[in-house]
C-alpha cells in the first residue's frame, strides 16, 4: 500500500490542508521541520511559498472541512497532520486533539485516524528496519509507540 496514493488536489484544497496544518503547526509552537512539510506540500501542488499562507494565518477545522468536501482528501489531511505532529519526534497532547477536532470536523471516524496514525508511524519507522543497530532502532519505535 502506497502511504500517499495519487490524489488530485487543487489549489483551494491544497490552500486549506496548508492552513490547516500550520494551525496544528501553532499548537505547541512551530517548529522548523514543521513549517517545512507544509512548506514541501504546498510548493509541490502550487509552485508558492508557505510563506503567503503564515501570514493570512491558519484555518479552522470547519474551513478545512468546506474545502475538502471527499473522504480521500479528508484522510490526506488527517494522515498529514499525524506526519506533521510526529515531525519533531513526539505528539503533544494539544497536537492530538487539535488533530481530533479536525478529524470530528471532517467525518474522520476514530478507528480511521487510528489505521491513518499507525500508517505513519510505520511510515516513519519504516528506513529503521534495515539498521545493524538494534538497540538504536528499538529506542525510536518505543518513542514512537509502536
Amino acid at each position: 500500500m502506497e502511504f500517499f496514493p495519487e490524489i488530485d488536489v487543487n489549489a483551494l484544497q491544497a490552500e486549506a490542508i496548508a492552513r490547516g496544518l500550520y494551525a496544528v503547526a501553532l499548537v505547541d509552537g512551530v517548529h522548523e521541520r514543521e513549517l517545512a512539510l507544509i512548506d514541501d506540500f504546498y510548493q509541490g501542488l502550487t509552485g508558492e511559498s508557505v510563506q503567503s499562507l503564515t501570514r493570512v494565518g491558519p484555518f479552522s477545522s470547519k474551513d478545512v472541512a468546506e474545502f475538502l468536501a471527499e473522504a480521500p482528501h479528508r484522510e490526506l489531511f488527517i494522515k498529514s497532520a499525524f506526519l506533521l505532529a510526529w515531525a519533531d519526534g513526539k505528539i503533544s497532547p494539544g497536537e492530538r486533539a487539535k488533530i481530533v477536532e479536525f478529524a470530528k470536523a471532517l467525518d474522520v471516524a476514530p478507528e480511521t485516524q487510528a489505521t491513518l496514525e499507525a500508517g505513519v508511524k510505520d511510515f516513519l519507522l519504516r528506513p529503521l528496519a534495515n539498521l545493524a543497530n538494534v538497540e538504536a532502532a528499538s529506542a525510536v519505535a518505543k518513542k514512537l509507540g509502536a
